[in-house]
């Protein structure tokens, strides 16, 4: 099929371990960074505190939607091999490449804020254990530091340990938390009821607003696409790897978010979201000591695969823009000579997560400061997917391979679903701030509009820039393919 790149004679720069990672691999790479056991710590206590007993509706809504969202890089992974993922497929989609900067920007938004999602997470998570270890005011900064360490080190030796690590332990996570939650759904009895499913009509904008988070439960699936470079055959096995981490994010997702919710009992939802670790108490008291072990053991591990996914997706992304002259210090594209690493990028993100975590952390506590961080990396990963769509749209009208419905009317739809859910978002948490002013609604507010703005105004700002003022590296940016398949324009 007609397709290709202008790379031309532009001189290549590192390359990556190529063949390192196989189609089971990608897809728990992917589903590492969704953390499904982590989800239900941290992520999902943000569903039930807007939606309530409909939480699992809301689950199963995001899930969808992020299947629709899922269409573009499936559809992109057929024609480009990139670790610039998004990026590089924004970048690719037009010759002046204008799509390219405001989707890294974008993009690198969703990466400053969504480390909280682990760090802090596990921190909130290892807090609230017991009140022994609470007591310690300030041991979740340990915690903090250990996971940063432990997240940077292992992509640091290679992409090899860490597909292995998550493959291994995300397959067992999604079979625990399926089993799981089939176990709770039995034990609970008479206390099964349909109307967690119902639509919630009456609270159309809360149940939007809920979207934020329960989408992020979903983010990750499609990371798969940043180790484009380092697959098998990545034009066949990509598209494979992300249709797995969709399916297994659902089995893993849905059925628990069910359990959790007849499990802490319907007429007492209201408390779920005060409750520390409610999904503990649930596992525990339906599946006893052992059962709350498991989970202790499993959510653990789901923040640290998580945090590793992250730091491998993030440092190539970084390492592909840097390639291109986009952004970043051109130093994030050397690749270290033993473990093929791209170590200069995963060392400034390290440096980043640590500020802006820390802060965080210090000015609102662990929990409260890594949700005020998931509102806005809900936002930044929305208009991420918004700018791929487009991208999708005109990539394949110029290369002659349109197709109407999948490559024109699901990239529109999904957006406008995407521009839906932004828009109840930052209504939303402002109208929280003028209702009941207070310090953390101000950060929900300040978090959803900034990354608005960042993601929006400054990220096409950031377009035009480079498309007046650095034409020639703007032309030439994502169009690095790792079969050397070149891009024809008219």
């Amino acid at each position: 099929m007609p397709q290709g790149t202008t790379e031309g004679p532009r001189k290549k720069l590192y390359e990556l371990q190529k063949g390192s990672v196989g189609t089971w691999q990608g897809a728990f790479y992917s589903l590492a960074q969704v953390g499904p056991a982590a989800d239900i710590a941290i992520l999902l206590i943000g569903t039930f505190a807007d939606v309530g007993f409909r939480s699992v509706t809301a689950i199963i809504v995001a899930w969808l939607i992020y299947g629709l969202w899922m269409i573009t890089p499936y559809e992109f992974s057929k024609l480009r091999s990139n670790a610039g993922g998004y990026y590089a497929y924004a970048a690719a989609a037009t010759k002046s490449g204008f799509y390219g900067p405001a989707t890294a920007f974008s993009w690198l938004y969703e990466n400053l804020t969504s480390s909280a999602f682990a760090i802090l997470g596990i921190s909130s998570f290892l807090f609230l254990l017991s009140a022994q270890i609470s007591a310690f005011k300030y041991l979740w900064v340990v915690f903090a530091v250990g996971m940063i360490v432990y997240i940077t080190l292992i992509p640091y030796l290679g992409i090899r340990p860490s597909v292995q690590y998550t493959f291994i332990t995300g397959l067992a996570e999604v079979l625990f938390l399926f089993v799981a939650a089939v176990i709770i759904i039995v034990e609970v009895g008479p206390g099964n009821s349909f109307a967690p499913f119902t639509l919630p009509v009456g609270i159309l904008p809360i149940f939007f607003l809920s979207m934020i988070f329960s989408i992020s439960d979903f983010t990750g699936i499609g990371i798969s696409t940043t180790i484009s470079e380092e697959i098998k055959e990545p034009k066949k096995k990509i598209k494979n790897s992300l249709l797995l981490s969709y399916l297994f994010s659902g089995l893993a997702l849905i059925p628990a978010t069910y359990a959790l919710t007849v499990g802490f009992g319907i007429s007492n939802i209201g408390s779920f979201s005060t409750t520390p670790d409610p999904g503990l108490y649930v596992f525990t008291h339906y599946l006893g000591p052992i059962g709350a072990i498991l989970l202790i053991v499993f959510t653990i591990n789901s923040y640290l695969s998580n945090g590793v996914a992250k730091t491998n997706a993030v440092s190539r992304v970084w390492f592909s823009a840097s390639r291109d002259k986009i952004i970043f210090p051109k130093s994030f594209s050397e690749v270290h000579k033993k473990y093929k690493s791209p170590y200069k990028a995963i060392r400034g993100y390290m440096i980043v997560m640590l500020i802006i975590n820390l802060l965080f952390g210090f000015l609102f506590g662990p929990r409260t400061g890594a949700l005020i961080l998931l509102t806005g990396a809900g936002i930044g990963i929305i208009f991420t997917h918004v700018y791929a769509n487009i991208s999708l749209t005109l990539y394949t009208r110029s290369q002659k391979v349109f197709r109407p419905i999948v490559h024109g009317v699901v990239p529109i739809v999904s957006s406008a679903i995407a521009l839906v859910v932004i828009f109840f978002t930052v209504e939303q948490d402002i109208l929280s701030e003028l209702v009941k002013p207070s310090f953390s609604n101000l950060a929900y507010a300040s978090s959803a509009v900034f990354g608005l703005i960042w993601s929006s105004l400054f990220a096409l700002i950031l377009s035009v820039y480079y498309v007046k003022r650095k034409p020639k590296i703007a032309t030439a940016a994502g169009t690095y393919d790792s079969d050397h398949i070149e891009i024809k324009w008219d």
